[in-house]
């Protein structure tokens, strides 16, 4: 969806730089950085639709990304970027619940419709969450107030 925030992670400094133009004058708000540390920063400082992450990357790799990603339990689809050879690790990234990959050098119209199909995702997850939270009022009105601490526990 025009507008989605992209997170775009790969460490070819010329191929971000390039797919970070293309994708913004196709309406997009991209964000790209160059290693797996990086954007686990940037994801901690701001909400993304979609990170399109590399797997083959110098120090933390695709992989190790997409876990610590996970591990954040953010609402973001990840789509993997791989490199011939590669396509036993992309499948391995989709079981880790990454939504897709993509084969590099790929063009921008297939990354776009990749891209859009993850932000469909991500958009019904978000929906079922609400909706799954609206149910749980309804059953249970004083349910809201679960967030709530009790206070301390008494030793005892």
């Amino acid at each position: 969806m025009k507008g989605s925030k992209i997170l775009l992670v790969d460490d070819e400094i010329v191929f971000t730089g390039n797919m970070s133009k293309l994708l913004t004058t196709r309406g997009y708000k991209v964000t790209a950085v160059n290693n797996g540390n990086s954007a686990i920063r940037a994801l901690e400082d701001e909400d993304f639709d979609v990170v399109v992450l590399d797997l083959k990357m110098p120090g933390m790799d695709g992989i190790t990304t997409l876990r610590e990603i996970r591990k954040l339990g953010l609402f973001t689809e990840t789509l993997i970027l791989t490199g011939h050879g590669s396509i036993d690790t992309a499948l391995e990234a989709i079981k880790l619940g990454a939504y897709d990959y993509l084969s590099k050098p790929c063009e921008i119209d297939e990354l776009v419709d990749k891209i859009e199909g993850a932000w469909g995702k991500k958009d019904d997850e978000v929906k079922k969450d609400i909706q799954d939270k609206i149910q749980k009022v309804v059953e249970s009105p004083s349910s809201v107030f679960d967030v709530f601490p009790k206070g301390p526990k008494k030793k005892g």
